[in-house]
């Protein structure tokens, strides 16, 4: 019996092969989709330069994904529930997939924003849906365990992008990183065509769905807090090689080092996370922003000396690898009536963050100075940690 032909209940096997192959083929599209989002971060010079473009406009053409992938995260689970959700999620990664061709062989600006916009729909409709597929995939007693395997995927092309990037693309130029992407996007599609189940539709979810469910108070404290801690911490993570060049004085070998630390530490977090969201996830979901808050403000003082820095860079990438392991299983306990409008909530409120986070961090930057950047995004971690308190203070207790 081929996968496509699984009846609808094998969707949710006792954590068979066939499940955690499936499993595995999400983790590399995240790991796909983070490095396609990101990438281009250490490529930005010579894109400009051979579109003819400035570098902030270059800049605004990386920016565009995020906006199309918080439109997608919206619409997506209106448009998911009406066909197999395996269907959507192979049609999201064929996008993915055709984005990176456009933008190997970009030959104007506007052709960039066009790829990096398609790029930005399978972003917001991939990990919209990831969630629900995740739980639909395994058993309940498995679902940290599957989501914290998930999220090795962006952990590694978090520790990765950057610095593997800035070094193909000198060898290959950035056409040719991209170009060397697309093999392993195509792999990524034949994965998930082979291992998913059939997941038919259980249920229309009305337009109104997504935003109806910030009527829950839980609900709303728990996107509130999400928000306040994804704009802390990009509003510090935009500007970490300006600071590190200048108060660190790192050079650009070092820099390219501390940045490979910082993202390889995910994995610690990662993990650690997936181990404790089972017996302390409402203690990890304002623990990890307090902590990543003071870890921030140690970067001030701990700057001149590099190998402090590199340590406090490791505990910062760890704790931010943590945030997204935490809220996204609190979203698979405690809203599992309705996942995939949950979901779509929730990466639409990240996505958000993340652009007001980095557009905060850099009006302090330009109006304050580059320590102004770090304390105002303490701030917002500190703010985060009390309204994620809240969260576990009001969360419904168990019938005696």
């Amino acid at each position: 019996m081929t996968p496509a032909s699984l009846p609808s209940h094998a969707a949710h096997p006792d954590h068979g092969p066939q499940a955690w192959s499936a499993v595995g083929a999400m983790t590399l599209c995240v790991a796909m989709l983070i490095a396609s989002e990101f990438m281009p971060v250490s490529l930005l010079t010579p894109i400009a330069r051979d579109l003819h473009a400035s570098e902030g406009m270059a800049g605004q053409a990386i920016a565009i994904s995020g906006l199309f992938a918080l439109v997608t995260s919206l619409l997506i689970p209106t448009l998911a529930s009406r066909f197999d959700r395996r269907q959507v999620l192979v049609a999201l990664t064929a996008v993915m997939v055709a984005s990176l061709v456009l933008i190997a062989q970009a030959s104007s600006f506007g052709l960039l924003m066009m790829a990096r916009a398609l790029l930005g729909v399978t972003i917001g409709g991939f990990w919209s849906l990831s969630t629900a597929t995740v739980m639909q995939l395994v058993s309940p007693p498995h679902h940290a365990r599957a989501l914290g395997l998930m999220y090795m995927g962006n952990a590694a092309a978090t520790a990765l992008a950057a610095p593997v990037g800035s070094a193909l693309g000198g060898v290959l130029g950035w056409r040719g990183v991209f170009w060397l992407l697309v093999p392993v996007g195509l792999v990524t599609l034949l994965w998930q065509a082979l291992a998913l189940p059939r997941m038919p539709p259980a249920r229309a979810i009305p337009p109104g769905r997504v935003l109806g469910l910030l009527r829950r108070p839980q609900v709303r404290r728990a996107v509130i807090a999400t928000m306040l801690t994804f704009a802390g911490a990009f509003a510090t993570f935009t500007y970490l090689r300006p600071f590190l060049e200048t108060r660190a004085q790192a050079t650009l070998a070092q820099l390219s080092l501390l940045l490979l630390s910082l993202g390889a530490a995910g994995f610690a977090g990662t993990t650690l996370a997936t181990l404790w969201v089972g017996r302390r996830l409402y203690t990890l979901l304002w623990a990890v922003p307090l902590l990543l808050a003071a870890v921030t403000l140690a970067l001030l003082p701990a700057a001149p000396l590099l190998w402090l820095t590199a340590l406090a860079l490791a505990a910062w990438g760890a704790l931010n690898a943590a945030a997204p392991v935490a809220w996204f299983n609190w979203l698979a306990q405690e809203v599992s009536d309705e996942p995939e409008a949950a979901g779509g909530l929730m990466v639409a409120a990240i996505q958000l963050a993340i652009m007001a986070g980095a557009a905060f961090g850099g009006l302090l930057l330009d109006q304050l100075s580059i320590d102004a950047t770090f304390v105002g995004g303490a701030v917002l971690l500190v703010a985060a940690a009390g309204v994620a308190a809240g969260v576990g203070a009001h969360r419904p207790q168990p019938q005696r």
